[in-house]
């Protein structure tokens, strides 16, 4: 079998090598980590052509942009077997306020929420000063994982929504808002692999959002991921399914959507049980870089059954190691706000050489001379895999430690104090 992945981050490079292992497999674009032979004797190569123009036997379409904007529908319109929504079933991600209407008219818990546009200012303004214990303001559209403030200031968030509707901070993306109250507990990312009718969840994940160690500074993408989660057991898993994952796609086949991929539910551990953050319509990044080198299970068999709209042809469900991996995003001097990028990138190749790490790339380029450089935002992900979750940190800052490139920015907590017990329910 010949797989295509579209994208060119670290989750497409995470996808390359976990497909690899029992399938050739190509990115389009890729990234220059996504190239050679593995050791499973399977090559994983990049090709600067686009997807449609990519001999495969399966796609596996990373990104959310491509999703929303109909790549499946365009493939599948083809005969081509795809993993990933169409863009109907993309809106979940494409608009927070589809997002938000589908999880109230299914009955899914998450938080008190109302939406404005350009025009609705006052509105707007008024309804952020209603709410209590802090504010939340998201761009609707799509803003790379970066359209959202969480803050306790009013003043901060009203600044923000004003920029946000004038469209001065996100453009068009923003001009139309989601303001939710802020919920209060820990989160958690549960990927769920599904046909349209069956669910398969995936090891549970916590990532962290902020730019600086301890929670501070403004939301990225993305700056690490630890996996398993010690405080989420098969109970949980199993309650997320019930109340958040199922009542949706289920909405979504009444709608007549028909949803084949990953639907990625971010969600808030609450006093009273788990409560919906957001859907993401793909895997998550840097959730995927922690997930997968814990897979036991052949993932292309996985993906394959979920296009084909039979999970059961996969057989047994996903099996993952009792390893720990954590992953840890070494990023550009000023990401997230405005990345500089062309700085001279040193030490992958040896951080590569430690047991148990995986190096992937995520905004790198070579240079005319064949030189590494950062090209984006967040540059590499590195993760180790080990015994527990203390073992497995230890192996990702050592490597990281390998790892040089100018304004080089990175998180020191990942996984310093995983979530392990989650209080009174």
């Amino acid at each position: 079998m010949r797989v295509c992945v579209v994208g060119s981050g670290a989750r497409e490079h995470a996808l390359c090598w976990a497909i690899g292992r029992s399938a050739d497999v190509v990115a389009t674009p890729g990234n220059p980590g996504i190239d050679g032979r593995l050791d499973s004797g399977h090559e994983m190569s990049s090709t600067p052509a686009p997807p449609e123009e990519v001999e495969a036997d399966l796609y596996v379409i990373g990104p959310e942009a491509p999703l929303v904007d109909g790549l499946a529908d365009r493939l599948r319109a083809r005969g081509k077997a795809v993993f990933g929504p169409g863009a109907a079933g993309a809106a979940l991600e494409g608009s927070k306020r589809y997002l938000k209407q589908v999880a109230s008219r299914a009955g899914v818990p998450t938080a008190r929420w109302a939406a404005f546009s350009s025009g609705e200012l006052d509105g707007a303004r008024a309804f952020l000063a209603g709410l209590e214990g802090g504010y939340v303001v998201k761009t609707d559209g799509l803003a790379a994982g970066k359209g959202v403030l969480v803050t306790g200031d009013l003043d901060e968030a009203t600044a923000d929504l004003e920029a946000k509707l004038a469209g001065t901070s996100f453009g068009e993306a923003g001009r139309r808002v989601v303001i939710e109250e802020r919920m209060q507990g820990a989160e958690l990312s549960l990927f769920c692999l599904t046909d349209g009718h069956r669910v398969v969840p995936l090891a549970p994940a916590q990532d962290y959002k902020r730019i600086g160690s301890g929670d501070t500074g403004p939301n990225t993408g993305g700056m690490g991921a630890y996996s398993p989660v010690p405080a989420v057991d098969d109970a949980l898993v199993g309650t997320v399914v019930d109340r958040i994952v199922e009542p949706t796609l289920a909405y979504l086949r009444r709608d007549g959507v028909d949803y084949r991929g990953l639907l990625y539910a971010g969600l808030m551990l609450t006093a009273s049980g788990p409560r919906l953050i957001e859907f993401n319509v793909r895997f998550g990044d840097p959730e995927t870089e922690a997930i997968l080198p814990r897979l036991e299970s052949d993932l292309t068999s996985l993906l394959a059954a979920a296009a084909g709209g039979d999970l059961g042809a996969a057989g047994e469900a996903p099996r993952f190691s009792a390893a720990a991996a954590v992953s840890v995003v070494a990023a550009a001097p000023g990401y997230p706000l405005t990345p500089r990028t062309g700085g001279l990138v040193r030490g992958v190749a040896e951080a590569g050489t430690l047991e148990g790490v995986l190096v992937f790339h995520a905004g790198t380029t070579l240079d005319g001379a064949g030189a590494l450089r950062t090209s984006g935002g967040r540059v590499l992900c590195v993760t180790a895999v080990g015994d527990d979750l203390a073992a497995a940190r230890a192996s990702a800052y050592r490597a990281v430690s390998a790892i040089h490139f100018e304004g080089m920015q990175v998180r020191d907590d990942v996984a310093l104090r995983p979530l392990v017990a989650l209080g009174p329910r």
